[in-house]
Formats: C-alpha cells, sequence, structure tokens
C-alpha cells in the first residue's frame, strides 16, 4: 500500500519549504501537480513493483473549479486503497502579504494588489481547507522550524489505522498557535524565569525540568493530561481522525510549557502511542 500526502494551501504558506522538507525524509515529491493528473500518478505507483512507498503531491493555486477537481482527485486516489493524507498550508493575511513584500514576487493570482489576491484565494480555498487531515499555520514559523515541524508529523511511516498525536509547547505572549485541536495553560505553575540560574536555560535542560516536575501541581497537572488523552486518544482514531495536536502553552514558551510537554509525550510513549513533540517557541 503506498502512502500519499497532498500538499497544497495558501500561496507563501511554506509548499516549497515543505516539498524539500518531505524530499529530504525520503518521500518521493512530485510539485506543481494539475489535480486532474493525481489519479493518473496512483495508477502508475499501484502497478509498480509493490513494496511501501511515500509519494508527495504538491498542487499549487487550485481554486475555484480547480479545488472541486482536487477535492474529485483525492476520493478516486483514496478508492484505490492507498493512504492519503491532505494536508494543508496556511498562514494569517498580514503575514502572506510580508512575505510578497519581503520577496517582491508577483502573487499567483496577480490581482489588483497583494492584499485582494490573498482575498480571494482564501476564498477559493475555504473547501479544501475544511477537508484537510491536517492543517498547519505557518505564520509563527520559520523555515527550520517549519521543516522540523513537518519532520515531526511525516517523518515516519504512519498506518492506516493509526493517528498521529502531536505534543505542541508555545508561549501565549507569541500567539496562541491556530493548529491545535486542544490547548491546556501551565502559567499557573512556578515559573522557571525568575530564578537567576534557570532563565536562560528550557524546560530540555534538567535544572529547569526538575524544578518544574518537583512541584506537585505540575504532576497533578501532568497526570490529569495524560488521563483525558489516554481516554480521548482511542476516540478521536475511532472517529477516523488521522492528525491531533495538543498545544501546552506558559507564558514564553522555554520552561514551563516545555518540560510539561516533554513528560505528557515520554507518559504517553509508554502505552505504544506514535506521539511526536515540538516546541515552537524555543529557538532551533
Amino acid at each position: 500500500m503506498a502512502e500519499f500526502v497532498i500538499v497544497t494551501g495558501m500561496s507563501g504558506a511554506g509548499r516549497s519549504t515543505t516539498a524539500g522538507a518531505l524530499e529530504d525524509l525520503g518521500w518521493f515529491v512530485i510539485d506543481n501537480l494539475p489535480p486532474a493528473i493525481i489519479p493518473r500518478v496512483g495508477e502508475l505507483v499501484s502497478s509498480g513493483n509493490g513494496g511501501s512507498q511515500r509519494v508527495a503531491l504538491v498542487v499549487g493555486r487550485p481554486g475555484g473549479a480547480e479545488a472541486t477537481e482536487l477535492i474529485d482527485a483525492i476520493g478516486r486516489l483514496r478508492e484505490g486503497d492507498h493512504l492519503v493524507r491532505l494536508l494543508f498550508l496556511d498562514a494569517a493575511d498580514d503575514v502572506l502579504v510580508r512575505r510578497y513584500e519581503g520577496t517582491r514576487r508577483r502573487h499567483p493570482r496577480s490581482g489588483t494588489g497583494v492584499e485582494e489576491s490573498i482575498s480571494e484565494e482564501r476564498i477559493a480555498f475555504e473547501g479544501l481547507r475544511e477537508r484537510a487531515d491536517i492543517v498547519l499555520e505557518t505564520g509563527e514559523l520559520n523555515a527550520t522550524q517549519l521543516r522540523s515541524r513537518i519532520a515531526e508529523v511525516f517523518g515516519d511511516a504512519l498506518a492506516a489505522d493509526a493517528m498521529r498525536t502531536t505534543i505542541m509547547s508555545f508561549g501565549f505572549k507569541h500567539g496562541l498557535p491556530m493548529d491545535v485541536d486542544m490547548v491546556f495553560d501551565a502559567r499557573f505553575l512556578p515559573n522557571p524565569h525568575w530564578i537567576d540560574e534557570l532563565r536562560d536555560m528550557t524546560g530540555l535542560e534538567p535544572p529547569v525540568r526538575d524544578y518544574v516536575l518537583g512541584n506537585e501541581q505540575a504532576q497533578a497537572f501532568t497526570e490529569r493530561i495524560v488521563d483525558l488523552l489516554d481516554f480521548l486518544l482511542p476516540a478521536f482514531l475511532a472517529e477516523g481522525k488521522s492528525y491531533l495536536t495538543v498545544g501546552i502553552g506558559c507564558t514564553g514558551g522555554h520552561h514551563r510549557s516545555v518540560a510539561i510537554a516533554e513528560e505528557v509525550s515520554r507518559r504517553l510513549r509508554l502505552g505504544d502511542q506514535p506521539i511526536s513533540i515540538f516546541h515552537r517557541d524555543v529557538e532551533p
């Protein structure tokens, strides 16, 4: 059985970076693919020499009639007994405007202006975004962080009956992640930022981890998150969800959220859950 990921999304949201990251992970990447050709690619893969194959199809500008064509093409691809995921890349309008102004590139829709073109594209993409298996908000990510996020989500082959769960740490002062399914707030815990010797460390380092997890409330908080996820993950999987992202936040995203996210991930992995972890606001 072949595994396909269809990559699409807003222009300027990181399709090229994503394509490069998937290629580095060993995926066979086809860029700028017209939707009408997708079913034929599935047929060619099926008629190959067998074995597991991982193919990424990057589709740009599928708005209006092309969006409908892409939805139909994905449906036909799934009929071929393939594992198919739709990845939609997005970012806030002001971020996309800044990116186009910074590169001086012309927007593919070439409307009366960049803002108008982005608005038109967003309307055209509504149906696709709603159908996506995973939506990645790239506005707060630089290229290195986006590559890391792609590696966390698509680095390992995913069985058809499995769900990829990502535990994401973040800082509320940098904005709430838009691509999380649920959020836990760790700001009630004592903040290592106010301890001089811990301030410049992160929750990945033992002194900070021990300080955070040594607190009784932190232990109880972690246990309740794990208990809840142990209950929810099988239910989400039964409903056919392919990807789940759980956000754990603190003020800056360096200390408490990182330590709690690491501990939650460690405990969930003990139960053989396919878990990945991503620290959004820890410098790569």
